[in-house]
């Protein structure tokens, strides 16, 4: 019987890359090269286009958090003439320190919001003190907020507040707040709130009650301070008992006891002495 064998035929030999002329190679590279350039260009044209186009420029500014001492109409007036760009080119840093120069604005976050919008929440400054520098003898022009932090505004907006007035060095104003807050509730316990409280470049303490009382508390730490105070307030009422007059002065400076001069009564040259026991 006859036998039938197939015979595949060999396979012509595929050129390898280096049979390929290097001229060849770099004009295909090149040519690949500015094609991708141009898809790239054209993609970066249509979106400059796009986001160019009417829609996306800025239609509203939605507002939210505290409008306690603002309006829309001072926000319109003071930010919104600092904004620049549309929903896409705004930068918004530059967005949020515009709305953070309005008055009484403490901080400001801002979104966008598809397509055309701007979401703002602010956060207005609390005002808790009234600031007056180290060596101001004059009216306070400046408040501390809640944070300590000092800030400019208009100071008659809070004339009706009551507020404490805080005079210290520069960069003092959150550590004095502090200091207000604990002296408070000691003076508060004679039914005393604290008008002014001073910080000298010497670093001591110093207060002026809502009595018209001046109080010199010295240096030291705060709780060094906070001690004299304390002692101080839990043994003044028997002076003022016996003598039935209201302290003008007391300098709480001295080691074991404190000068006291009362309305109407000579001061004595030795320093009320304390029993700690």
């Amino acid at each position: 019987m006859a036998s039938t064998t197939f015979i595949r035929p060999p396979t012509a030999a595929r050129p390898s890359r280096d049979a390929v002329p290097a001229d060849v190679r770099w004009m295909r590279l090149t040519a690949n090269g500015l094609y991708a350039l141009a898809a790239l260009v054209f993609v970066a044209l249509a979106a400059h286009l796009l986001t160019r186009q009417p829609v996306f420029a800025l239609r509203a500014i939605q507002l939210d958090g505290d409008l306690t001492r603002n309006s829309v109409a001072t926000i319109r007036v003071n930010a919104v003439p600092q904004l620049r760009g549309n929903f896409f080119t705004i930068d918004l840093q530059a967005a949020r320190r515009a709305f953070e120069t309005v008055p009484w604005v403490r901080r400001a976050v801002v979104q966008r919001v598809w397509p055309n919008r701007l979401a703002v929440r602010l956060e207005e400054h609390r005002p808790v003190a009234l600031w007056r520098g180290a060596d101001d003898n004059g009216a306070a022009e400046q408040l501390v907020n809640a944070q300590g932090e000092v800030f400019e505004a208009n100071v008659g907006d809070v004339e009706g507040d009551s507020l404490p007035t805080l005079q210290g060095p520069d960069g003092t104003s959150a550590a004095m707040l502090s200091m207000l807050t604990r002296l408070q509730t000691v003076f508060a316990r004679q039914g005393s709130q604290i008008d002014t409280l001073r910080l000298s470049s010497r670093a001591s303490w110093a207060i002026e009650l809502d009595t018209g009382a001046k109080v010199e508390l010295g240096r030291g730490s705060d709780d060094e301070v906070l001690v004299r105070a304390d002692r101080f307030v839990s043994t003044v009422t028997q002076m003022t008992q016996q003598f039935q007059a209201p302290v003008v002065y007391a300098d709480l400076r001295h080691r074991d006891g404190y000068a006291l001069r009362l309305r109407g009564i000579t001061t004595v040259t030795t320093p009320v002495t304390v029993n700690r026991n």
